[in-house]
């Protein structure tokens, strides 16, 4: 075994080039064997292992920068970096995360969770390099994903144009979470579109055709094999060579003796450089190379056969399922409504909304600000859009939301997938701000859904709005309403009573709704009568519910699955402000205003105090005090 005698890349320097498949080949296997037990981004950590291999044969880091993007692909990266040993607690409480860490190793200059950033990353460090006098080199390794990311454009014409020296590796693989789309995807492959080509090729054709009778279809086959060849050969560079890059490949990316060799190379080169691998995706576990969508972010499974694990919870629908439904019964009686993800169809749950209505859906790449941005266009243009996003994804669209939705006033959906803790991917993945980015925002309607009938009411109440709108729900199971807790319509603004009582009212908005109704169980053992109301609106809120409820009750207490410092609880605060009546007992619930670690979804809530029990716990201390 060669892997368990490296524990850092200046060990893996000491393996002759001869035996680094080998080394590949462990590394592969370990990342299969612990993924297995703690689920993870298997298929796109397969895909790169010769390239981490060769990477870090080649370059000296950590005194060399090595930044990953998007990061879930960096598994092979921690194993090489002294991390094996500790990469069965991956994603595990007080374990490894399962992204770049910069708190958890020097070998990780930046924390990445998110797509289209190293360039800019990268690029920041060699200006801040040739300003400090020094001589590390400066690595950026993508995805084609992350090409169809703005940013990642952006940083590439400004490293074009400054000259640093640093090395973009392009990872293409044909398919990022979804198959890359958009025309710059596009454009690595071929460039015929140009008019001198289409001439060029007319002319090709009718000339071996119309003058050659006899060979012309042979010659005609061979010159089409050739134009494969530069379409894939030499097209692909042309597009980083305008921009100011000294293009290498494509190379085969499983091919380490080719990447060692090329990377020593182009190395020594000065000023951007842009090498351009291929791989595959999921590469050395059969089920993920057959299935690497499914296997981009996978629960645990069995690793002989890639059967996932089910649960209980496996299941039963998510909220995302839920939506993913009820956009399609909305979407077939009204063929206005058009649905747009960011890269996302499987996990925002639009696969089959864009099999059933093609021409309805539309999957713009890892471009959030685009999306925004063509979903107000649509709008604009009469239709009904929804965008289905993460949260933690959409606050890259915050200047598009203020200038493109709200200032417009136009009736666009956004369809908050993940929001609230998400558990194991980390501080990168919460969507634990969305709350306190969007209700300050003129214009825009916010709502949280509480159960699986609040989120089908307020995805067809959406669709009467004119003005922007926002439908928060949580990574979780959608729970059905008990028969006990009677259901109202969603009108704009309006709260519902779900439980009376006389000692305290528990004002909870979204996913603690039903937290607050088993709490409320809880306290009545204890004969503390609680009253139970889902805000359902974040904004606007109902004002006059929440005044009476303040006047008629000792004490209230807010509960939200977000940060507080700006959010619902503080929207209920401001409410009361200057009310001028009788002081009140009025508590806070929700998350503090940090970087949410890594665990266990249902492990987090309660840590912070978002279970039934810690509620229950909490209205006891308030009444207490």
């Amino acid at each position: 075994m060669l892997l368990e005698n490296i524990k850092s890349p200046q060990d893996l320097k000491m393996v002759p080039v001869e035996k680094l498949a080998d080394v590949a080949a462990e590394v592969r296997q370990r990342i299969i064997s612990v993924v297995s037990k703690t689920g993870g981004h298997l298929a796109s950590s397969l895909g790169v292992v010769e390239l981490a291999v060769a990477v870090h044969y080649c370059f000296n880091a950590p005194e060399d920068i090595i930044v990953w993007d998007v990061g879930h692909q960096a598994y092979a990266h921690k194993i090489l970096t002294g991390r094996n040993t500790s990469f069965d607690t991956l994603r595990q409480k007080d374990g490894l995360s399962g992204f770049p860490s910069r708190q958890e190793s020097r070998y990780d200059p930046f924390s990445t969770g998110h797509s289209s950033t190293s360039v800019s990353l990268a690029l920041g460090k060699a200006a801040a390099r040739r300003i400090q006098g020094t001589n590390e080199k400066i690595v950026a390794i993508v995805g084609d994903g992350a090409l169809t990311g703005g940013m990642c454009f952006e940083a590439l014409n400004h490293a074009g144009h400054i000259g640093e020296d640093i090395l973009v590796i392009l990872n293409s693989n044909d398919l990022a979470i979804a198959p890359s789309v958009g025309a710059l995807s596009t454009y690595l492959n071929k460039i015929i579109s140009k008019p001198i080509f289409n001439r060029f090729k007319e002319a090709r054709e009718a000339f071996l055709k119309q003058r050659l009778p006899r060979i012309g279809p042979r010659l005609l086959k061979l010159v089409d094999r050739f134009e494969e060849l530069l379409k894939g050969l030499i097209v692909p560079g042309i597009f980083f060579e305008e921009m100011g890059f000294k293009y290498f490949g494509p190379l085969d990316g499983h091919n380490i003796g080719l990447l060692t060799d090329t990377l020593k190379n182009v190395s020594l080169l000065r000023g951007p450089v842009l090498l351009h691998v291929v791989t595959k995706k999921g590469k050395g576990f059969a089920p993920a190379e057959n299935q690497p969508i499914k296997f981009h972010g996978t629960p645990c499974f069995n690793m002989v056969s890639g059967e996932v694990e089910s649960s209980l919870e496996a299941c039963r629908a998510t909220f995302t399922d839920v939506f993913g439904s009820k956009l399609i019964e909305l979407g077939q009686k009204d063929k206005k409504i058009v649905a747009i993800t960011a890269a996302m169809p499987e996990g925002t749950g639009l696969d089959r909304f864009a099999q059933m209505f093609p021409d309805r859906f539309f999957d713009v790449g890892i471009a959030e600000q685009h999306a925004v941005g063509f979903a107000a266009g649509l709008a604009q243009g009469g239709l009904k859009p929804y965008f289905a996003v993460y949260s933690t994804f959409l606050q890259r669209a915050y200047d598009q939301i203020a200038e493109e939705m709200c200032l417009q006033n136009l009736g666009v959906v956004l369809c908050i997938d993940r929001a609230g803790i998400v558990g194991q991917d980390g501080p990168t993945h919460h969507g634990i701000f969305d709350i306190a980015y969007l209700r300050h925002l003129p214009n825009i309607v916010v709502m949280a859904a509480a159960d699986k009938e609040d989120l089908e009411a307020m995805l067809e109440f959406a669709q009467t709005m004119e003005a922007p709108t926002a439908i928060r729900y949580p990574r979780d199971i959608a729970l059905l309403r008990p028969n006990t807790v009677p259901f109202t319509s969603v009108r704009l603004g309006k709260a519902e009573v779900l439980k009376e009582g006389t000692d305290v009212v528990l004002l909870a908005v979204g996913s603690m709704v039903h937290l607050c109704l088993d709490a409320a169980q809880i306290l009545e053992g204890e004969h503390i009568h609680a009253a139970v109301v889902n805000a359902r609106f974040i904004k606007p809120l109902d004002e006059s519910l929440i005044l009476d409820l303040y006047h008629r009750y000792p004490a209230m207490i807010t509960v939200e699955e977000g940060v507080l410092k700006g959010g619902f609880g503080s929207a209920v605060l401001e409410v009361l402000e200057g009310d001028g009546g009788k002081p009140k007992i009025v508590k806070l619930l929700g998350l503090p205003s940090e970087f949410i670690t890594f665990d266990k979804r249902k492990d987090l809530l309660e840590r912070y105090g978002l279970t039934a029990r810690k509620i229950a716990e909490s209205v006891k201390g308030a009444l207490r005090r």
